[in-house]
């Protein structure tokens, strides 16, 4: 038996014992494999289940639709045997097109769900001391998992087990990467899993604060130290974040005068209101972040050495977008799902050829621009489906100047339905001489869904 061999069989092995169901299809829809687990759900034996379409096997299944649309389904509920449950369906990708699908049961049911939601409630009542089982406003919006950034790609997940580390030191972290790609997400994940999370996480983006403002905002003021002052003094940001976390954001664009006032806290770990002369000292944990390239500035004066590198203690640098393109389908389903909700609209689903030119496209606004562009579709186009043509001129194929998916003979999207629907698929069968395949190409749907329509409309 050769090595490879050995690790299938290894594999396929663990895939049996695993408690949760777990169903594999091809690029068509039909079932490949299915796991022990699944065969004593459904009451099927496997041999039973391979070989057959998903729809004809997994009642409510929608398999068959995230190979058309390559966006992962994940935490759906779906009946099954008579049951709710709780699923994951997966799409596989493979040269920029979708060549399978994973199915998977998470809970054998929704009990097992709340149970598990009212263990970590209880868990969380603990940990705060036994208050009520929801967190204080400040802490609620600190309260950020790494399990909440999005991402399963080897680029991203590095990143995350290299954080997850920062988080348990007292050290200063450096986060560095481009615009939108999610540095204040990591800040608020690293302060959740720290030392410091039961106090405050308190944010300050350095570029957006008027510079004879940003001493007051950071130190604070004593009463009287200038006009307007608030009678009785401000505790600045520093002092707000004690025994929590401060984060510095745009960093790199920190006048040089207010950089040697940092480092001075950073050493003394104490401040100095304005207009006061006692030190009060302080316990803040520093999380800085910039996209810009600090040791180049460093190098032009731009930026104080010696600042940068009591910053630069542990750095991270988060990968842009285009780096990781793998993710793109997970955090499009999140950002589908959440927008909607936060709008009121049906959820609409992306076809295969859609979301083949966003894995194409280079996100320069990385993670902000792909979620800029998922609102704007998810509030302006009409109907259940997003199609190349509803995208943005940057998302054009270049060897098709209007817009339309790069297959030529993918020559219509799916239409209404009812009679408008049986019309168009006659016509094209008709021209296609009865080639289901091809007649669903020009459809641009997957030939599985072709077929469920044509049994609707009496034809087989």
């Amino acid at each position: 038996m050769t090595d490879v061999q050995s690790l299938v069989n290894i594999l396929t092995k663990v895939l049996d014992h695993a408690y949760e169901g777990i169903a594999v299809v091809d690029r068509n829809g039909y079932i490949i494999y299915f796991n022990e687990a699944y065969s004593r759900i459904k009451g099927i034996k496997k041999e039973d289940a391979i070989g057959r379409h998903c729809t004809e096997v997994i009642e409510n299944t929608r398999l068959h639709v995230v190979l058309e649309t390559g966006v992962p389904e994940r935490g759906k509920l779906q009946t099954i045997a008579g049951h709710e449950m709780i699923v994951h369906r997966i799409p596989v990708w493979e040269n920029n097109e979708v060549v399978a699908a994973v199915g998977m049961l998470v809970f054998d049911g929704v009990s097992e769900l709340h149970e598990i939601l009212h263990r970590i409630e209880n868990e969380r009542k603990k940990e705060l001391g036994g208050q009520p089982g929801f967190l204080k406003d400040e802490q609620e919006s600190a309260y950020f998992s790494f399990e909440k950034i999005i991402g399963r790609s080897e680029a991203i997940q590095e990143t995350k087990r290299l954080a997850r580390r920062a988080a348990k030191t007292l050290a200063t972290v450096l986060l560095t990467g481009e615009s939108g790609t999610g540095k204040e997400l990591f800040a608020r994940a690293i302060h959740s899993a720290s030392p410091y999370h039961k106090g405050k996480f308190v944010s300050i983006n350095c570029a957006a604060i008027p510079e004879p403002l940003l001493e007051a905002e950071l130190f604070g003021y004593e009463e009287g130290a200038f006009t307007g002052a608030k009678k009785g003094g401000k505790p600045g940001l520093f002092e707000l974040a004690n025994n929590g976390t401060l984060f510095l954001d745009e960093i790199g664009d920190m006048p040089l005068h207010m950089q040697s006032k940092i480092l001075r806290v950073l050493q003394e770990k104490e401040v100095v209101r304005v207009g006061g002369v006692k030190p009060r000292a302080i316990n803040t944990r520093i999380i800085a972040a910039t996209n810009k390239n600090l040791a180049e500035m460093v190098k032009r004066n731009e930026f104080r050495a010696d600042l940068y590198y009591r910053l630069n203690i542990i750095p991270i640098h988060i990968p842009p977008l285009r780096e990781r393109k793998s993710d793109i389908p997970l955090l499009v389903s999140h950002f589908m799902e959440t927008l909607s909700a936060q709008n009121r609209l049906e959820p609409k689903e992306f076809t295969a050829q859609t979301m083949t030119r966003f894995i194409q496209y280079d996100w320069p606004g990385n993670v902000r621009e792909l979620m800029n562009v998922v609102e704007q579709l998810v509030s302006l186009v009409e109907g259940k489906y997003i199609k190349p043509e509803h995208l943005p001129r940057e998302f054009a194929d270049p060897d098709d100047h209007a817009g339309r998916p790069a297959k030529a003979n993918a020559q219509y999207f799916w239409p209404p339905q009812d009679d408008e629907e049986k019309e168009l698929i006659l016509r094209v069968l008709r021209e296609e001489k009865g080639n289901k395949t091809k007649a669903a190409q020009r459809l641009g749907i997957h030939r599985s869904t072709l077929y469920e329509k044509l049994k609707k409309i009496g034809i087989t």
